[in-house]
């Protein structure tokens, strides 16, 4: 048995993650500026994105299909008898949906297809962890199950932004309430629940008090436990990685890592946006 990991740029992965792992495929969410088409993290960065998104007409699409079509002859090529398909939330994206319709013809492939019901790097953690399983020999079906395991009950992805504008704009508010939020300078703590899509986990007033209510959050959920830590952020990171150093202070954190959130989902979010996400190390 021989197994790909393919997965989409919602998992927010390092480029030189991606490179360092032969049989991880990934393949890139498209994103619109006034109608054409650039492929996430590849011909297009999140400074371009962040710097024109008030200016001009920037949405997101799904993947083009032809380019995961490229990825499945690759791997059929290379002598790959699995491809473990492990999706941005089906939840917050039609990408789920049409790689289903588009594996459901493939030939010469065991697929396992799963719906991470969550994004960026609680995406990427799933990816991570489903590469060490492979290395070590476990089938699929029970590669499934660990992963089940860890989304649903040994991790934590929480966010807030500065403006709500941005998740109204793409559609993408889903439960979140309030659209007095940004009158009242209340700032949502987000996360997305076990459907997979956004809902809100408490409010405060202001960015700071949010940042402390997210802080919370993470010491409730995690301590006495030792974890693996990403702090995602917009345009600032300086100060992503300042609240890396505070975390780190109040929580076991075996590795920290400051992400920048790939611009296919920073659309959504805008530039002022800081995540937390976590999962327990075993």
């Amino acid at each position: 048995m021989k197994i790909a990991i393919i997965t989409d740029s919602g998992a927010n992965l390092a480029k030189e993650f991606i490179k360092k792992h032969a049989n991880l495929f990934v393949i890139p969410l498209m994103i619109l500026v006034d109608g054409k088409s650039f492929r996430d993290q590849v011909e297009i960065s999140a400074e371009e994105v962040y710097a024109q998104l008030d200016e001009k007409t920037i949405t997101t699409s799904l993947p083009n299909m032809e380019d995961l079509t490229k990825v499945l002859d690759e791997i059929k090529k290379d002598g790959y008898t699995d491809a473990m398909v492990i999706n941005i939330s089906s939840g917050l994206s039609g990408t789920f949906n049409a790689f289903r319709i588009a594996l459901e013809d493939v030939k010469g492939l065991k697929i396992t297809h799963f719906d991470t019901k969550t994004l960026g790097g609680g995406q990427g953690y799933l990816v991570e962890q489903a590469l060490e399983l492979v290395k070590k020999g476990v089938s699929p079906k029970d590669i499934v199950e660990k992963l089940k395991e860890q989304r649903f009950n040994d991790s934590l992805a929480i966010y807030t932004i500065n403006t709500l504008k941005y998740l109204k704009r793409g559609g993408r508010i889903g439960k979140v309430e309030g659209t007095i939020g940004d009158i009242l300078h209340i700032k949502p703590v987000i996360t997305v629940n076990d459907e997979g899509v956004y809902i809100t986990l408490s409010k405060a007033f202001g960015l700071q008090r949010s940042l402390l209510s997210m802080k919370e959050l993470m010491v409730k959920k995690f301590e006495g436990k030792k974890i693996d830590l990403t702090i995602h952020y917009g345009d600032d990171k300086e100060k992503a990685e300042q609240l890396g150093s505070m975390l780190s202070k109040a929580l076991d954190v075996r590795t920290l890592t400051i992400s920048a959130l790939t611009p296919v989902l920073g659309i959504h979010t805008g530039p002022m946006m800081f995540a937390y996400v976590a999962i327990v190390v075993k």
